[in-house]
């Protein structure tokens, strides 16, 4: 039962995904990135001046790796790279003022479509969804490579 649970879920986000990015197409200045250009800057965006080691940590990927993206992004002119004031070895990272809004104008034409989209649905069918959100952030925090981790190892899978 739980594994048809999980391909359920599994395909209802792909579709609601899949139907909001050809409905809100991508920002022009994630168009021609990579995919994993294109989720640092949107992370960046949601925590400016976040460091290279938490962005890293957030995406589940080493620093160097993070690092290579970054200096790719500044070179499109998408990033900001400043030095931490307390602590000159660490990297804060921020867009730039024309990716920024582009992103931004992007995210809102999306909540915008989702929004009209939930207002065509019965109140009880908002309320599941909206009750859902809870157990949905916790499933995502299970799944965070750091929460894998210490799962496997609670349950003795590096013995």
């Amino acid at each position: 039962m739980t594994e048809t649970l999980a391909e359920d879920l599994l395909a209802a986000i792909g579709l609601v995904r899949r139907r909001l990015r050809r409905s809100a197409g991508r920002p022009l200045a994630l168009s021609t990135l990579t995919g994993s250009q294109a989720e640092l800057v949107r992370l960046v965006r949601r925590n400016p001046g976040i460091s290279v080691a938490e962005a890293a940590a957030e995406l589940g990927l080493v620093a160097n790796t993070v690092s290579t993206l970054v200096g790719q992004l500044t070179e499109r002119r998408m990033l900001l790279r400043a030095p931490d004031e307390t602590d000159r070895r660490v990297a804060r990272l921020t867009l730039t003022e024309p990716a920024r809004e582009q992103v931004e104008a992007w995210r809102d034409r999306r909540a915008a479509l989702v929004n009209e989209a939930l207002d065509g649905l019965a109140g009880e069918d908002r309320d599941a969804i909206r009750a859902a959100l809870p157990v949905l952030a916790v499933l995502a925090e299970r799944l965070h490579p750091d929460q894998e981790a210490q799962m496997s190892h609670a349950h003795g899978a590096f013995k």
